[in-house]
């Protein structure tokens, strides 16, 4: 099976039949549906540096081949991520944070937050995550459908993501709350009352800017409100209120939807290749393998964004200064010349790790680490508990071209 979707033929003629200075790949109906594969497959063989002159986001290149996605990613000194990372332009409301900042600016304020979720933190956070996880799964349903999505995979990473900024238990259902709101967007392709996010997430922002001065007149530690209060480069954050609150932003989502996708993709993955569940459910020790092929074949946020800083020629395209360039992930961890069957969800390949998911350079994903111990901790007590989760329904996924989601997974355990 093809995995992520059925695909819509209407929709997949379409993506071969369209002349290719007309293809729009940013269309985000393409990708609640799973058509959007079969366009990146089009570009990747026939214009893998694609020009799109008209679209609701504005002209932009797109990069669709893994190799030359690594080569935009690592390249900042001519590809920026200032300001904006998605591929719509962000209105008068742009909270800056520091995925959308070039050196030295971005390099402080990372530092600054990055032992939260820092290697040496894994061994504390495994035995905390094995007992929630442990807790959520006893508690599920036996013989009746319920959502994976609600019960499972953001109970999981809303739990974690609580514990990351050490956030008041009783209030931690915020927390995905404001991460939906902030990727509900016109800048990804989503229908959305922009004022109404607005307003949200000033609430966001009023909720941590209490939480921040307490944090400050406390004894440092851990969480990642109380290192940027305690760190000289970020104290003063505090009195940039739209830095903050894009920081916040930052901070949520990456902790909360990229994890919550990939825990629903993992499953569904293994209902749609039922021979590598069964191979899992005979070999428990491929779950260190299988946790990274999660993340390669869901590919959780399916771009980044870039504006060239300098006239650049790049894969035989003459890319000019100033130039929107987005790097497709989802199309480079499909690429035919680099994965071998990279359609194909499987277990135990020879080389993992071998993605775009987690990006490359000074911007790549501080948390991959936590985000693969949740997996890894998640199935080898799901294995422990169920011989079988079975998906028995479509999923319902999110309209969005930034990220690649669910919102309702419908399985059923055996009582």
């Amino acid at each position: 099976m093809d995995g992520f979707a059925v695909r819509d033929d209407s929709m997949t003629g379409e993506a071969w039949t369209t002349p290719l200075g007309q293809i729009d790949p940013s269309r985000a109906d393409r990708f609640a549906t799973g058509a959007h594969y079969e366009v990146f497959r089009r570009l990747r063989r026939d214009d893998p540096v694609h020009y799109c002159s008209d679209s609701p986001f504005g002209p932009f290149w797109s990069i669709t081949k893994f190799n030359d996605i690594v080569a935009v990613d690592s390249n900042h000194g001519v590809f920026s991520s200032n300001r904006d990372i998605v591929i719509g332009d962000q209105d008068d409301f742009a909270p800056p944070m520091f995925i959308a900042m070039d050196p030295p600016r971005h390099d402080a304020q990372r530092k600054a937050a990055n032992p939260a979720v820092a290697p040496g933190r894994l061994a504390d956070l495994e035995t905390l995550i094995r007992g929630r996880a442990g807790a959520i799964l006893d508690a599920l349903p036996r013989g009746e459908t319920f959502n994976w999505v609600e019960l499972v995979s953001k109970e999981l990473t809303t739990q974690m993501l609580a514990t990351l900024f050490d956030f008041p238990w009783e209030d931690r259902h915020l927390l995905p709350y404001w991460s939906d709101v902030t990727t509900t967007s016109e800048t990804v392709g989503v229908a959305a009352d922009m004022a109404q996010r607005e307003r949200v997430l000033h609430e966001c922002l009023a909720y941590f800017s209490d939480l921040w001065r307490r944090r400050a007149a406390q004894p440092p530690k851990f969480d990642f409100i109380s290192l940027m209060a305690h760190n000289p480069d970020t104290a003063g954050m505090i009195d940039d209120p739209m830095e903050l609150l894009g920081n916040l932003m930052l901070l949520i989502v990456g902790g909360n939807d990229t994890t919550r996708n990939s825990i629903s993709g993992g499953l569904l993955a293994l209902n749609q290749f039922p021979a590598q569940y069964a191979k899992l459910k005979a070999d428990h020790s491929l779950i260190p393998t299988m946790v990274p092929e999660i993340i390669r074949w869901q590919t959780p946020l399916a771009h980044m964004r870039r504006r060239a800083l300098s006239d650049i020629e790049f894969g035989g395209k003459s890319i000019r200064k100033g130039d929107k360039v987005i790097m497709w992930y989802v199309s480079g961890n499909r690429d035919e010349e680099v994965i071998e069957a990279p359609d194909d969800f499987i277990l135990d390949r020879a080389r993992p790790r071998h993605h775009v998911s987690f990006g490359f350079g000074i911007h790549r994903c501080m948390g991959n680490r936590v985000a693969e111990l949740q997996l890894r901790i998640l199935w080898e007590e799901i294995l422990a508990r169920f011989d079988h989760v079975e998906v028995v329904g479509e999923p319902v996924r999110v309209t969005s071209n930034f990220v690649q989601g669910y919102e309702d997974l419908p399985v059923r355990i055996a009582a």
